[in-house]
């Protein structure tokens, strides 16, 4: 017999209310049950970074909790980021990507902005070892990193100014 729990969460501001197996990863549950694809799952361990999400505005990695874990919390995923479907509409972050080519295939994407967002508000003007500390915990196989540090650069302007 299968045990369903029913789970609520705010994700992007709306409320889902869905019922599923108490051993669902959230990562699971934000692709599978809410459709929410940008959260991505890479290694399911933690390491790669990948399935970052803002737990009540703290990046966690979605791949090592189970959705009974967020049950009335509040979420952010990568599709909460952009105020809109326009380029204009992107988060800072997602422009200083996209301007400063900080992406190639883009799996690993998600999970840096997500792990970016929190750190750029409590540190508005870092240094590149400040950035480079904060991208530690994040793979990525394309890039070589230079071009995430420069986005994050350009993305700490454009919040300053």
């Amino acid at each position: 017999m299968n045990e369903h729990i029913a789970v609520t969460v705010t994700v992007n501001g709306q409320e889902y209310t869905r019922q599923v197996e108490p051993r669902m990863l959230l990562s699971d549950f934000l692709r599978h049950e809410l459709d929410l694809t940008g959260t991505h799952v890479g290694c399911e361990h933690g390491v790669c970074g990948a399935c970052t999400i803002l737990l009540n505005g703290e990046p966690v990695r979605s791949c090592l909790l189970f959705a009974v874990q967020v049950q009335g919390q509040a979420i952010t995923t990568v599709e909460g980021l952009a105020s809109g479907p326009d380029p204009e509409d992107l988060h800072p972050l997602q422009q200083g990507f996209w301007e400063a080519h900080g992406l190639q295939c883009g799996f690993c994407t998600p999970g840096f902005l997500m792990t970016l967002v929190p750190f750029l508000e409590e540190n508005p003007d870092p240094t590149e070892a400040e950035i480079r500390e904060a991208l530690s915990g994040n793979l990525c196989r394309c890039t070589g990193y230079q071009k995430i540090v420069e986005a994050v650069q350009l993305a700490a302007e454009k919040m300053r100014g």
